[in-house]
Formats: C-alpha cells, sequence, structure tokens
C-alpha cells in the first residue's frame, strides 16, 4: 500500500527577505500573473513572504528569511526551503505507511496552526516532499473562504 496523497497544494519556493522585493513580487504575480495574495497568511516569525492563490487547490508560498529558519529541526531539515506540498487523506495513516517503508521523514507540528501536522522527506534526488493532513491548510480556496 502507498501513501494516498489526494492534491497538490502548494509549491513553496525562496525569495529576499526585504520589503521590496516582496512587494516587486506581489506586483508582478497579481499584475502579471493576476493572482491575489492569501490576507489570511499567518505571521511566521523569522519567515517573511506571502501565500498566491492559484485557483480553487492550490497556491504558490513565497519564503524569505535567513536560513536555517527558526522551524529548522537540523540540516537537511528546514521546512523554508524549497518543497512542493501535497494533501494526504490521513495524516496518521500516511505516517504509519513511511514507518512500515522504511522511509525518511521528519515531522512539524503547530507552525501553521496548532493541530496541523507536516511530514517532510526528500525523493531520490534530494527535492523536499511535504505531506499534511487534507483539510488542515489554507491552499483550497474553500479553506480561505468564511
Amino acid at each position: 500500500m502507498a501513501v494516498k496523497v489526494l492534491e497538490i497544494h502548494h509549491h513553496a519556493v525562496r525569495i529576499g527577505g526585504d520589503d521590496k522585493t516582496l512587494g516587486d513580487l506581489k506586483a508582478f504575480y497579481g499584475d502579471v500573473l493576476g493572482l491575489k495574495a492569501d490576507d489570511g497568511r499567518p505571521a511566521l516569525p523569522g519567515i517573511p513572504g506571502a501565500w498566491i492563490n492559484v485557483g480553487e487547490v492550490g497556491q504558490i508560498h513565497l519564503i524569505g528569511g535567513d536560513l536555517p529558519s527558526p522551524f529548522a529541526k537540523g540540516p537537511g531539515q528546514d521546512p523554508t526551503a524549497p518543497h512542493v506540498a501535497l494533501a494526504v487523506e490521513n495524516i496518521v495513516e500516511t505516517k504509519a505507511e513511511l514507518d512500515r517503508l522504511g522511509a525518511a521523514y521528519w515531522s512539524l507540528k503547530g507552525a501553521t496552526g496548532p493541530d496541523a501536522e507536516q511530514l517532510f522527506l526528500t525523493d531520490p534526488c534530494g527535492n523536499m516532499i511535504e505531506l499534511h493532513q487534507f483539510d488542515k491548510c489554507r491552499c483550497r480556496l474553500k479553506s480561505r473562504v468564511k
């Protein structure tokens, strides 16, 4: 049995950390590509950035700040590094399956919400993948609209 991935939710890219760069990026994504920033992005201490909405089921996360970030767990374990995030059906079952497969991963809890857990692993080429519970992020439009 494999992990049950439901959707791609965001692609995280690194940016410069100053206000001008962030303003230029928001203008580019808004004025050139017609995409709006998610005004509900939580304040992440030491990590400037923006979440850019893409349709109903995705975002581009622009992430700045110094590396390693305040959320880094150690070398190669920084959730602010470039990555792709996938939503899984059940994060508890996903952890059990990763353990069964002997896949190396690390966990981050509470960074984007009190009951949110993110699992991070790398593919054979070193690309970081984030796995998180399907309805525990703002990537989907229905989670952003109140």
